[in-house]
């Protein structure tokens, strides 16, 4: 099920996930449903594909998930 907005995301990623995480989540989640259409486990795919894309550019810490430092290059 594709997710309208950030108050549509299930709780555990609407109370835990910073503002922008969460734009990350909703936008892969959504992008990854469509995607695997086909498959009949698209809705697990889409979460792991979601979690992912955030992993990318936050990481978990003790105080909660912070943004990952820009790489130079």
């Amino acid at each position: 099920m594709p997710y309208a907005g950030s108050t549509d995301l299930p709780d555990a990623v609407r109370n835990h996930l910073p503002e922008h995480a969460q734009d990350i989540f909703r936008e892969a989640f959504n992008h990854a449903f469509a995607a695997h259409a086909d498959d009949p486990r698209r809705e697990a795919a889409a979460y792991r594909i979601a979690w992912a894309a955030v992993r990318r550019s936050y990481v978990k810490a003790a105080t909660g998930w912070m943004r990952r430092p820009a790489l130079a290059g």
